[in-house]
């Protein structure tokens, strides 16, 4: 009967028309005068080796010089460098975010490489959640600084991708949109370099990594768009260099060969890689990385924090009762780690008394070890003291002996000269 009703209530629906202008069609209007003047950000992530030509890619893109600074082979580790320009294009104006990896596989042991680029991704993700979690929220003049595209620049090997690659985007390809591109692509032929793409695409889908493909639900972006994934990884050229091509200035590598032209889509596939960018899909990296990326890390983070949208009686969700819950319960994990700090205390306690008893005893043992060896010393030198004593006293009396001795012989000599010298 109800599934009834809602099927009459669903006939009785009418599409009424207008009698007049009411003015609701000018929405879309006043969302652009909203958005233009509010402005845009836009944050790129620049993930490649010291000196592949991350910098002057950003100059092309962006037809400027950004402020850079040469980074060395030395760095004993991974930091990002985030640096922020206010860009205006027309009447738009755009708050660009470019983030540079320095010192990227630059390290002989690069196990860790990827952690630094994972922990600032996560950072910023931490303080958008942070800020939207506050009581009293300016999210509409707040600097969104999470990465909505990251440009992961490829050696032109010509060979294959190197596993510093491969675990890089692995690590990166659930937190941010990657789009691989081959830097330097002049450097490789073009058979060459059509073989590298199907290479490394191939091992990016057998090792798992998902890079970001443009949308094609759209229709108005569903051909240009299709045809642009096909053409991934983009091989590109960067050059702030201007040659005269013809009768005009083009940006341009000149060589003693010829000259490559960074806009000519049969030389590279920059201009692909802006237009996909900037032009056409910029907005759809925005949307991703929110709805997609960060949502997925605040889903994570809530639910390591116990929070659910229902209840296990499939009640609705009391942040209040789940407060209280978790407050219990860290408590209670404080007071465990209180009473095994407390038994850990009195074990070390008793540890160290039985290590000094030990010791007491140790030295008890050494104590009278040392008073019987003082003993049996002085018992021997009283013993050579005794028989020393013995020999003076035999050596005295033989000495009073011989004196004797001696005394009488002088008498005896003395009293025959005598009687002599009467004779």
């Amino acid at each position: 009967f109800f599934n009834l009703f809602l099927t009459r209530q669903n006939e009785e629906k009418r599409s009424l028309e207008l009698g007049g202008h009411v003015g609701f069609d000018s929405l879309p209007d006043q969302l652009v005068s909203k958005s233009v003047t509010q402005g845009f950000c836009f944050n790129i992530l620049c993930v490649g080796e010291t000196g592949i030509g991350k910098s002057t890619l950003m100059n092309t893109l962006f037809n400027t010089l950004f402020e850079a600074e040469e980074a060395s082979h030395y760095q004993n580790g991974v930091y990002l460098r985030p640096r922020t320009y206010d860009l205006k294009e027309s009447n738009v104006q755009l708050k660009l975010t470019i983030v540079d990896t320095v010192g990227f596989g630059d390290q002989i042991n690069k196990e860790e490489s990827f952690k630094p680029i994972v922990d600032y991704i996560d950072t910023q993700f931490e303080t958008y959640l942070q800020e939207e979690m506050k009581i009293k929220r300016s999210l509409f003049d707040y600097h969104d600084t999470r990465i909505h595209i990251c440009l992961y620049f490829i050696a032109p090997t010509g060979h294959s991708l190197k596993s510093l690659d491969l675990v890089t985007m692995k690590k990166l390809d659930s937190k941010v949109n990657i789009i691989p591109i081959i830097a330097k692509a002049d450097t490789i032929s073009k058979s060459e370099l059509h073989k590298f793409k199907i290479k490394i695409m191939s091992e990016l889908v057998s090792n798992g990594v998902q890079i970001h493909q443009f949308p094609t639900e759209d229709d108005a972006v569903t051909e240009i768009n299709s045809s642009m994934n096909a053409h991934l990884p983009f091989a590109v050229v960067g050059s702030v260099e201007e040659v005269k091509v013809g009768n005009k200035m083009v940006k341009a590598r000149l060589y003693p060969w010829g000259t490559v032209q960074v806009e000519n889509e049969s030389h590279c596939d920059f201009v692909k890689l802006r237009e996909m960018l900037l032009r056409v899909n910029m907005e759809d990296l925005r949307e991703q990385t929110h709805a997609r990326h960060y949502e997925l890390y605040r889903r994570c983070k809530l639910e390591e924090l116990g929070f659910t949208d229902t209840d296990p009686d499939n009640k609705p969700f009391s942040l209040q009762e789940t407060y209280e819950a978790k407050r219990k319960e860290f408590l209670g994990d404080l007071q465990h780690k209180e009473d095994d700090m407390r038994q850990m205390f009195v074990n070390k306690v008793k540890e160290t008394e039985a290590e000094l008893k030990e010791k007491e005893r140790e030295l008890h043992e050494r104590f009278e070890q040392l008073k019987r060896m003082h003993q049996e010393e002085k018992r021997n030198l009283e013993e050579k003291r005794s028989d020393l004593e013995e020999e003076m006293n035999a050596f005295n009396r033989r000495k009073v002996a011989a004196e004797t001795l001696m005394g009488q012989s002088l008498q005896a000599s003395s009293q025959s000269f005598r009687k002599d010298k009467k004779k």
